[in-house]
């Protein structure tokens, strides 16, 4: 299951940074971003948080009391650029406290942490209560392109090519060129995308026939198989999903 996450950040750099960490990250879905704690108060009466990336200093509203005026607090990293706030954070049972800059390895083992308090605060049997709101988030994926995060549907995507540390996100229409690996996007799809060869993954949904070693889709674009996947080729053609 998806952690749903809320960015609090005065900061849009911060937003950016965070969001691409939780764009590499399987387990976390970003469904919102607000630069006032005050802004947040009104995005937690209308939307259910798993998680929130929260700064300290921000006008009107600090983080800290931000968190204190919450009745049913989710689960809390704090990202701050001023160690001095770290004890009284604790007091207050956040997951973690990350002094910014911090890298990946660092936000990595921080979010660990809280998918492990979630599991033991929800059990398996409680996650498998999936409400309709969240069936729709996973219908749709966040995708970075310059300075821009864009939400676009997956059966909207066509494939994805690798181009190193970055992807092609190919649509009907071109492609957004995103800084991700395919790998972290393989983890993060659904069954209906199956990778087909070392740089590529296909949506099924969009597969028009198979001729050789090459998959044709209904948009005309011609995807070549690579020879260490040829043996997902069935799973490609399995139409149930």
């Amino acid at each position: 299951m998806s952690l749903r996450c809320l960015i609090i950040d005065d900061e849009p750099l911060a937003h950016d940074i965070i969001l691409a960490y939780i764009n590499d990250v399987p387990f976390l879905t970003n469904i919102g971003h607000c630069y006032r704690a005050t802004e947040a108060l009104d995005f937690l009466s209308n939307h259910e948080i798993d998680l929130i990336f929260l700064d300290i200093r921000m006008p009107k509203l600090n983080g800290l009391d931000f968190l204190r005026t919450l009745p049913h607090k989710p689960l809390v990293i704090i990202t701050s650029a001023y160690e001095e706030y770290a004890l009284e954070s604790f007091d207050l049972a956040v997951c973690d406290y990350l002094l910014k800059p911090f890298r990946f390895d660092r936000f990595l083992k921080a979010v660990n942490r809280v998918q492990e308090t979630y599991n033991l605060k929800n059990p398996i049997d409680k996650q498998k209560n999936i409400s309709q709101n969240e069936i729709a988030i996973t219908d749709k994926i966040t995708v970075k392109v310059d300075k821009k995060h864009i939400l676009i549907s997956l059966d909207d995507i066509f494939y994805l090519e690798s181009l190193g540390n970055y992807v092609k996100v190919w649509k009907d229409d071109g492609f957004l060129l995103t800084p991700r690996t395919l790998s972290s996007f393989e983890e993060q799809l659904p069954s209906t995308f199956v990778r087909i060869h070392k740089s590529f993954i296909i949506n099924k949904k969009h597969l028009h026939y198979i001729e050789g070693a090459v998959v044709f889709l209904k948009n005309a674009q011609q995807v070549a198989v690579g020879k260490n996947y040829k043996a997902n080729i069935k799973q490609l053609l399995d139409l149930e999903d």
